[in-house]
């Protein structure tokens, strides 16, 4: 197996003040690698590095994986988005080529985190660390893998100048280190802590993110192991749907990466994309049709506002800015405690066409009660379990990997396609994006995905 990486010039360190919360980052500076991480506090600032860059990866990811899917429309139709919509991403879209030059930043930092673990004096410090660089560095292989298919495996850190080296590996490959690093992110992670602690890595939030990469894999049994086990770990659901959204650090949280109102090093963009700033990232009028209307869950996920569009319409209703800037405080939710019930009855399902499994149903039903529906159900289906997920976790970057999990991808996106709402000719080697040209042409050998020029 190759195992490589372009290694980037600079990296941005961030520090903490330690009556401020960890993840209250500010810049010092950029400092050449060789010359950093000597001992424990120089390596604790090359893992809020790694925080820092999750930070950017999520900026974008909604492109991939909700606007590429029946969930989401670009109601202004606007430059390069508008090839998400439609699924006609081109390999020159600079959109796809951050994601994936965010994604392998994050793995780098990370690896320099892990390559320098011994300059921790601390042994707990050092097994903490490493938990939490390998969570990442596993996080952002699992966003690589599933966005496109065979990529370069990086484990280590390699010269920049490796270029001739730098081949895709097989995704048995990637899924094989994915689990091996959250393996041990869960052997050395803490548990849950302090509300300070928030935005860091522990174990259940490894342990939820495995179980997902498990049930990716189709190994039901071993995610159904992981997800039992989070449900004694005291995550229990918001009272309210929308108070998930808008009281933060809150006990259904499993992981979520901080932003911070009016800060310029540390405020997101994504909710002034969603809203009034350029409406990319709305709902479809099939997702709303989808939603019953009595579902406690419909005035969080659509807001109605006039200027949405030429004749008014819905838009996303759970990240709302402050104010019209690119300086958001939303958290991004990553891993919620409303998601592992579902993929509780996901691992009980497994292969099956349909569930009546005690355990599966008492999961389903109490992500439905909190919607308003006290008549428990009593069967569950693939159907009624994706459509769960796509109302549950609607706009938070799991629609389009649902679908291909659970092997609708083809069928949905096909049907979707012809109505008049998106318009466009469905290909299903659109499922994967295409590797961004500007790899390619560094790297001679990296071949592209199939259906793209």
């Amino acid at each position: 197996m190759k195992k490589y990486y372009i290694i980037v010039l600079f990296l941005s360190l961030m520090w903490f003040n330690s009556c401020e919360d960890f993840l209250d980052l500010k810049p010092v500076s950029s400092i050449a690698s060789s010359e950093f991480y000597k001992n424990t506090s120089e390596v604790e600032g090359g893992v809020i590095a790694i925080y820092d860059g999750l930070q950017k990866v999520v900026q974008t990811e909604w492109a991939i994986a909700e606007l590429q899917s029946d969930n989401a429309t670009n109601r202004l139709t606007e430059g390069e988005w508008l090839e998400f919509q439609s699924m006609n991403v081109k390999p020159t879209n600079s959109i796809v080529a951050l994601y994936w030059s965010n994604n392998y930043n994050v793995i780098f930092r990370a690896n320099i985190v892990i390559e320098n673990l011994e300059n921790v004096a601390n042994e707990s410090k050092k097994l903490q660390f490493e938990g939490e660089a390998k969570f990442a560095r596993a996080m952002s292989h699992f966003n690589l893998v599933r966005a496109f298919g065979d990529v370069p495996v990086i484990d280590k850190i390699v010269a920049y100048d490796e270029v001739s080296s730098f081949d895709r590996d097989p995704t048995s490959e990637v899924y094989a280190l994915i689990v091996s690093d959250l393996v041990r992110a869960i052997a050395v992670l803490p548990g849950r802590t302090t509300s300070s602690y928030f935005g860091r890595a522990t174990k259940g939030a490894a342990e939820a993110m495995l179980a997902k990469v498990y049930l990716t894999l189709k190994d039901y049994s071993s995610a159904k192991t992981l997800l039992d086990q989070i449900k004694t770990e005291g995550y229990t659901l918001m009272t309210t749907y929308y108070s998930v959204f808008y009281t933060e650090k809150n006990n259904e949280i499993l992981f979520a990466i901080s932003f911070f109102q009016d800060d310029a090093n540390d405020g997101e963009s994504f909710s002034n994309y969603f809203n009034q700033g350029s409406y990319l990232n709305c709902p479809t009028n099939d997702f709303i049709s989808a939603v019953d209307p009595a579902d406690l869950r419909f005035p969080t996920l659509f807001k109605w506002d006039p200027l949405a569009g030429t004749a008014g319409g819905y838009k996303n209703g759970k990240y709302t800015p402050v104010a019209l800037n690119n300086n958001q405080g939303n958290d991004w939710i990553v891993l919620r405690y409303a998601d592992v019930l579902l993929m509780h009855a996901e691992a009980i399902l497994g292969a099956d066409a349909s569930t009546t499994d005690v355990s599966a149903l008492a999961s389903f039903n109490t992500v439905r009660a909190r919607a308003g529906f006290t008549t428990p159900v009593t069967i569950i289906t693939k159907a009624s379990l994706l459509l769960e997920r796509r109302t549950e976790l609607g706009f938070e970057d799991n629609r389009l990997w649902d679908l291909i999990r659970f092997g609708e991808a083809e069928t949905v996106m096909a049907a979707f396609s012809l109505k008049p709402e998106p318009g466009f000719e469905f290909r299903a080697t659109a499922l994967l994006c295409p590797i961004p040209q500007k790899e390619i042409n560094v790297f001679k050998t990296m071949v592209q995905n199939p259906g793209y020029n």
